[in-house]
């Protein structure tokens, strides 16, 4: 796909995943539309998958490693065909296996699972040296939030990554400068993310992260080092009165609040 249809596919999820959050009472909703850009543009132009063979070996490997915002992972992983849309009504519902955080027990599509922040990164770091070491030729993605860079086990990884020469791994950090509770300035702020990456031997790519025309080249790129891309992105990308709110991190919209994000969402289409 080329980026307006990228733009398109990606107001649909946004759509649906307001949706999905306002019917079950519950989800991470701005953490969600922030990295909704990413998503889509990795599942419908990026990935090398087949979501009729969800485990074939030589698929491109993604791990959403802020875990939280699983319903937008969920309902493009529907829309890309991995399972029917309509298993998307059953999000956080009794016996349901779209839980709040991604299983890849249950879910299709799913590479491993996340929620506890810090460990995606680890995890994605070693599938790229696994795919070095057996002469495989699949690439990894892995998304963290930028509040979870806080933790000191995605450093390591980084380290690991540069001594092991993983540029079969791009590392796509969504920093939208909040995180549960607070803005990312007033509690461990790691900005500028750039020079520190830099600093470990990485390759960085500063982009924003809700433009589809500088997402999908970041995304594409290629180089001798493992690549980082820190993607400038919105808290409630979309939405007028979640965009850059902390309280949106987890909250659920109103009935009156749920019809104009409706009505925004909708009116884009």
């Amino acid at each position: 796909m080329q980026p307006k249809e990228l733009e398109r596919v990606a107001r649909q999820i946004r759509l649906r995943d307001l949706q999905a959050v306002y019917a079950a009472g519950a989800g991470h909703i701005g953490g969600e539309m922030s990295v909704i850009d990413i998503l889509t543009a990795l599942y419908f132009r990026v990935l090398r998958i087949w979501p009729d063979e969800p485990k074939r070996p030589e698929r491109d490997r993604f791990v959403l490693s802020k875990g939280h915002a699983a319903c937008a992972l969920y309902v493009t992983l529907a829309k890309r065909g991995f399972f029917a849309e309509d298993e998307l009504s059953t999000f956080l519902q009794p016996h349901s296996r779209l839980n709040g955080h991604p299983n890849c027990n249950k879910v299709p599509g799913v590479e491993t699972n996340t929620g506890p922040l810090g460990h995606g990164l680890p995890v994605a770091v070693g599938m790229a040296k696994a795919a070095k070491l057996s002469g495989a030729d699949y690439h990894t993605y892995v998304v963290t939030g930028d509040g979870e860079m806080q933790e000191g086990s995605n450093w390591e990884a980084i380290m690991a990554a540069a001594q092991f020469g993983l540029n079969n791994l791009t590392l796509v950090i969504d920093h939208n400068r909040f995180q549960q509770g607070a803005a990312l300035s007033d509690t461990n702020d790691l900005a500028p993310l750039r020079p520190k990456l830099e600093a470990f031997g990485w390759e960085v790519t500063e982009i924003d992260g809700n433009d589809m025309e500088q997402v999908v080249p970041a995304l594409e790129h290629r180089g001798s080092l493992p690549h980082c891309i820190v993607a400038h992105t919105n808290k409630g990308q979309g939405i007028s009165f979640m965009q850059d709110r902390v309280e949106w991190h987890h909250k659920v919209p109103n009935k009156q609040q749920y019809e104009i994000a409706l009505a925004e969402l909708s009116e884009a289409l």
